[in-house]
């Protein structure tokens, strides 16, 4: 069985329509693919009728991805399984919908006055019903001439410090958790690895969100190390937490792929064990049982 819990569509941060990422997904032989937009579920509606349309052999999880404040950095908490049709879940998204819009206002503000004008009027076209990220911005100061590459606006002028960064105002972390445990979902942590926080930190955020009553965390993504992924686990098992995989797919790269190389080894508790998927492990790869089970040998430290 092949699984992948992190994936975006235009309707936030992703370049491809829904029915393009559903293809995809089938192309990649995915059985279970769950659309984590930000802060959003408007494709989820759209992705359930192609499917039936189409009698796809793809199980589709309804997914969300919700931006929080945790001290000083941004971090992202993926719901799963959750009810797109809640009436609360709905407003509670809608007013992070509007804190983007906000800050989106801002960062067109600040840009503008950096004689860079357009940008707001230029995201809202390509937005439309989505979500607005600074992705969007990143792709408009690229297309208007201003850095060569999405990583070169981004430490130019999107980054803390720079010209068009905006603070954000998100839900705090434990809020966001019980959002998704009030729409019948389950927390996990997404991308564990990709706040740049040193060990004690991580710690930190790993032992904060278990405390919000967090359910799984993402140990499985396509640019870790296998030491990595079992130090990951070692933190769930500390923390009572199950694990999860995905790909964050956003876009069609070649370091990044629908369901690449998320595989789990035996001895990891799945956060899909008690969804009735048959099997309930995923294929995998030789080394996976062996890496994750040794002791630990380094440090997860990074710099923060």
């Amino acid at each position: 069985m092949k699984i992948d819990l992190h994936s975006h569509t235009n309707h936030s941060d992703g370049l491809l329509p829904v029915a393009e990422l559903l293809a995809r997904a089938i192309s990649c032989n995915l059985d279970v693919l769950a659309i984590t937009d930000h802060d959003t579920v408007s494709a989820l509606p759209q992705a359930a009728a192609w499917l039936t349309e189409t009698q796809a052999s793809l199980t589709l999880i309804n997914g969300v991805e919700i931006s929080t404040a945790w001290h000083e950095f941004e971090i992202h908490i993926v719901g799963l399984n959750i009810n797109p049709d809640c009436p609360q879940f709905l407003a509670r998204l809608a007013s992070q919908q509007q804190r983007r819009l906000e800050r989106a206002q801002e960062m067109a503000r600040r840009l503008e006055k950096a004689q860079i004008p357009g940008a707001l009027e230029a995201v809202l076209a390509e937005v439309g019903n989505g979500a607005i990220t600074r992705s969007h911005f990143a792709r408009f100061l690229v297309k208007t001439g201003r850095a060569d590459s999405m990583n070169a606006v981004f430490k130019k002028y999107l980054a803390r410090g720079k010209t068009g960064y905006v603070p954000n105002n998100w839900v705090d972390l434990a809020s966001a958790v019980q959002w998704i445990h009030d729409a019948g979902g389950q927390a996990v942590l997404a991308h564990p690895l990709k706040y740049n926080l040193n060990g004690r930190y991580l710690k930190r955020l790993v032992t904060d969100f278990a405390a919000a009553g967090g359910d799984a965390m993402e140990i499985i993504s396509p640019q870790q190390t296998p030491v990595q992924r079992r130090d990951l686990w070692t933190l769930c098992l500390q923390h009572q937490l199950t694990a999860s995989v995905g790909s964050d797919f956003h876009q069609p790269t070649t370091w990044n792929e629908l369901g690449k190389h998320l595989y789990l080894p035996d001895d990891v508790t799945p956060v899909w064990a008690n969804w009735g998927l048959v099997p309930k492990r995923l294929t995998q790869e030789p080394e996976a049982t062996a890496v994750l089970s040794a002791a630990p040998t380094t440090s997860m430290d990074t710099p923060r």
